[in-house]
């Protein structure tokens, strides 16, 4: 093969990438907002809810549903830390900043806390659901039927119905993200064969490939949980195991940077400075 036609052949694997990239992003961004639409009572009842605090990440959403997030950062000049609080104003704005599973996630856990419910299993730890039950899941959520909501009697009772729904949310955000890596993959699986395995990461805790069989593949070290041992490396090859630790935002971003550092021919609209 030339290097013409393995240029050509990347330039097309980058911009698949690009694309799903931005109907992920797209189609998240409409998920949640629907999801926001549905709870706009319940939020402004309870008086907007705090998703996030562990300094330095902080993340709020007010009884408007607008959301709060604060960023901590050194000053290079004076040494002192400096916080800075942004208003999100749109849900396709959030979704850029944070992984969508995991904002239901922090809904959840905050509407329990407040609800006083007991705490529940990590929603995004592998083999938190079972094979039989992924197998009856539609491939899009978008076709289910949204659950029917009884008004709540007092802010303990809407926190309760609020905390289920955002469970709900979740575990389809998982199916969709799932399905858009499986989507991209098959699309994608002919060009990885002429291009090879490429590494995307390589970390100390992690290491991400796209592999010439077109298919993403993962080794990561899981966070132990409290007071329990590292557990080791952890295969990741499946997508509804992939999504549990990576955004479809990060793989096809990631993917994307890796094959224009590597071939900057491909992406001659970039910059040196833009270039990771």
């Amino acid at each position: 093969m030339s290097d013409r036609q393995h240029g050509a052949i990347l330039g097309e694997l980058a911009a698949e990438a690009a694309l799903e990239r931005s109907a992920y992003v797209n189609d998240a961004g409409e998920q949640l907002a629907r999801f926001l639409h549905q709870n706009a009572k319940r939020i402004h009842d309870l008086g907007g809810i705090v998703l996030i605090d562990d300094d330095p990440d902080y993340l709020s959403v007010a009884p408007d549903g607008t959301f709060r997030s604060r960023t901590r950062y050194q000053d290079e000049t004076t040494g002192e830390w400096v916080s800075e609080t942004e208003v999100i104003e749109s849900p396709s704005e959030l979704v850029e900043l944070y992984n969508p599973a995991e904002i239901y996630a922090a809904f959840a856990e905050a509407a329990r806390q407040e609800a006083g419910l007991a705490p529940s299993p990590d929603e995004r730890s592998l083999g938190g659901r079972d094979d039989a039950a992924a197998d009856d899941d539609d491939a899009s959520w978008v076709d289910e039927a949204e659950p029917v909501i009884e008004v709540p009697k007092d802010t303990s009772d809407a926190a309760a119905a609020l905390y289920d729904l955002a469970l709900t949310w979740q575990e389809r955000s998982q199916d969709s993200e799932a399905s858009l890596v499986e989507r991209f993959q098959d699309v994608a699986a002919g060009l990885a064969g002429r291009v090879g395995d490429t590494l995307i990461l390589d970390d100390e805790d992690q290491r991400l490939w796209f592999r010439a069989n077109g298919r993403f593949e993962a080794e990561v070290v899981p966070e132990p949980e409290d007071g329990a041992p590292t557990s080791g490396w952890t295969s990741l090859r499946a997508p509804e195991e992939l999504v549990r630790f990576y955004d479809p935002t990060d793989l096809f971003g990631d993917l994307a940077e890796t094959i224009a550092e590597q071939w900057p021919e491909v992406a001659p609209e970039l910059s040196e400075d833009d270039r990771p």
